[in-house]
């Protein structure tokens, strides 16, 4: 592999980091893979001065002169795909055959979504609201630099869903990658850097408290954009409510439940969950991780999900058999493992998995755990490849218990009975619910969540008119 880009990319140029240096780990392997100098607070102040400066020009663009760029920047990153997938696959630890296949090709299906919505921008003129001699028009204004903080687990499709909406409306951008996967961003800049102008996207690495806070209070900042934890939201909240009021975006996390009906069909429900709870070794706030079984078909839906978890391949992401490969660190590793192991301790049955294996990287068994509404492991996000399964006796019963929790992410219902599916779906509280189906994405339809999953939405012409401010003005 050639050399890795390690430096942040502000106002149109590669600088060397000038703060402390955080280590990019191939979690496969457990090994060092690369250390990025963080942004200094000169730094960050330059990246949004610079996204400040270059705003001035790029909100006068014509949607049509934006639509170009987009277009030509999802052009190139099918060229590089290649590239690209190799990078997101050694630093995320996610088998390389489907980041190239399946990733890439959504990464670059959002930026020409995006080229095509912002010529569709939608708006209204009328005149006789006060009178005849009025004409009202509303205006769908760009807000200025968005502070755009993505995380790990999808780095490349996550920095996609926030960069093309934001600057197809007509914002400028500095993002800060996880400080766990930063170099598939700073790949990308490079192509970015070929088609925009300096300033209109900015990538800056490091930390949480050391750069990401003081970017979001930044003062020019005008929106902040999180994918993340609920403990992160919690903090850009308050952040956001400080001297200077800021407009918020937060995909945060998810606790998927997936109710399954006696009429449902089980074989089904099982391959679809094979990539819906496993794909990513299950580090998704999508995932399907919380069964609810009908008590009828609770123990034969059991029987081929363990089947089918003991068949699951998982290992280093170059290899072209693997389903999923390793959690992100050692930290994600010892988590997963220690929801296990509390569960196991607390009576649970662990059907299926439930080990660290032995050897290099940060890997854990797909796992099978059967065990009570209550328990600790069925309400909290685990964040790795562990499903759960508790039955229940009456739908209403799956119904009150999945809108019971913290979470409003990502929901599914399994059912031949379209009426009864359709029932539970429009009871849910969550912002997507799927129907003999999960996790099934189109860039045309909007992705967010409830609760404590946060507000906002990714994708669709909705998150394109939330990176902007509706205006009237009204003319004599």
């Amino acid at each position: 592999m050639s050399s890795l880009e390690t430096r942040l990319f502000i106002d149109g140029e590669f600088v060397a980091g000038e703060g402390a240096e955080e280590t990019a780990f191939d979690p496969a392997r457990g090994t060092e893979l690369a250390r990025v100098a963080s942004a200094s607070a000169g730094q960050i102040d330059t990246a949004v001065q610079s996204a400040y400066r270059a705003f001035q020009r790029w909100r006068r663009t014509t949607p049509k002169e934006r639509s170009r760029m987009l277009w030509a920047v999802a052009d190139k990153i099918e060229e590089n795909a290649a590239r690209l997938a190799e990078v997101e696959s050694l630093n995320a630890g996610k088998p390389r055959r489907f980041v190239e296949a399946g990733e890439l090709a959504n990464v670059a299906d959002v930026f020409r979504f995006y080229a095509t919505a912002v010529r569709n921008m939608p708006g209204v003129a009328a005149d006789g609201y006060r009178a005849h001699t009025m004409t009202s028009m509303l205006r769908r204004d760009p807000l200025g630099v968005i502070a755009s903080i993505a995380p790990w687990n999808y780095p490349l499709l996550m920095a996609a869903w926030k960069i093309a909406p934001a600057i197809g409306a007509g914002n400028t951008v500095v993002i800060k990658p996880s400080e766990n996967t930063p170099l598939s961003l700073l790949r990308l800049a490079a192509i970015l850097n070929e088609v925009l102008p300096a300033g209109v996207v900015n990538v800056i690495c490091g930390n949480g408290p050391d750069v990401g806070q003081p970017l979001i209070t930044h003062p020019l900042v005008r929106m902040i954009s999180l994918t993340g934890d609920v403990r992160t939201g919690r903090a850009i909240l308050k952040a956001a409510a400080g001297e200077q009021i800021k407009r918020t975006h937060l995909e945060l996390g998810g606790k998927a439940p997936v109710i399954v009906m006696k009429d449902a069909d089980l074989d089904s429900v099982v391959d679809t969950m094979r990539e819906a709870s496993f794909y990513n070794a299950g580090q998704d706030c999508t995932a399907a991780c919380r069964v609810f079984a009908d008590k009828a078909i609770a123990d034969e839906l059991t029987d081929k999900l363990s089947a089918m978890i003991g068949s699951l391949i998982y290992g280093a992401p170059e290899r072209d058999d693997v389903e999923f490969g390793p959690l992100i660190s050692a930290a994600q590793q010892e988590r997963v493992a220690g929801f296990v192991e509390r569960a196991r301790a607390s009576g649970a049955d662990i059907v299926a998995g439930g080990n660290r294996p032995d050897g290099a990287g940060f890997f854990h068994e797909p796992t099978l755990v059967r065990a009570p509404i209550g328990a600790e492991i069925v309400q909290k996000e685990v964040f790795g490849p562990v499903v759960t399964l508790t039955e229940f006796d009456e739908p209403d019963t799956a119904l009150s218990w999945a809108n019971a929790s913290e979470y409003g992410l990502a929901s599914s219902v399994w059912s031949r009975d379209t009426s009864a599916a359709l029932r539970l779906a429009n009871d849910l509280e969550y912002g997507v619910t799927w129907v003999n189906t999960h996790g099934v994405f189109a860039t045309e339809m909007p992705h967010g969540g409830m609760k404590n999953s946060g507000y906002g939405s990714d994708l669709s012409m909705q998150s394109l008119l939330e990176y902007t401010q509706a205006r009237h003005i009204m003319v004599a």
